[in-house]
């Protein structure tokens, strides 16, 4: 089975940080793209952040840049998501993603988490 696991959502404080990381099995990850998207209530399901195989590719939405961290560690096939002073905004069920080259829009991705609630309260 290939499961991406997500683990370090949580409650926090509006300005305050949160780290997010999804560790990926069953299969082997090379030359994916990994990602974040992010679902509120009542919204469509948005990208949020992704990351090449190498690294060297990353891309951000407006709404996160200078906010948000996206890194991967291929050894342990884990990508993560540093998020810094957070909004109220920011809440929303935070998905993990892996898709074959680059990540595009949810409908093309390959692989998801079940997802972390991150909650940001004023």
């Amino acid at each position: 089975q290939v499961q991406l696991v997500e683990s370090g959502g949580g409650l926090v404080r509006t300005g305050g940080s949160l780290g997010l990381s999804c560790a990926a099995s069953g299969r082997t990850f090379s030359g994916y793209a990994m990602g974040w998207f992010r679902q509120a209530p009542g919204k469509e399901r948005e990208f949020v952040a992704a990351i090449s195989w190498s690294g060297g590719s990353i891309y951000y939405t407006d709404s996160v840049k200078g906010r948000f961290t996206i890194s991967r560690d291929n050894a342990k096939n884990t990508v993560y998501l540093q998020m810094n002073s957070l909004k109220p905004e920011d809440t929303a069920v935070y998905y993990c993603a892996s898709q074959r080259g680059t990540i595009t829009v949810p409908t093309t991705v390959d692989y998801w988490g079940q997802g972390t609630q991150v909650t940001v309260s004023s």
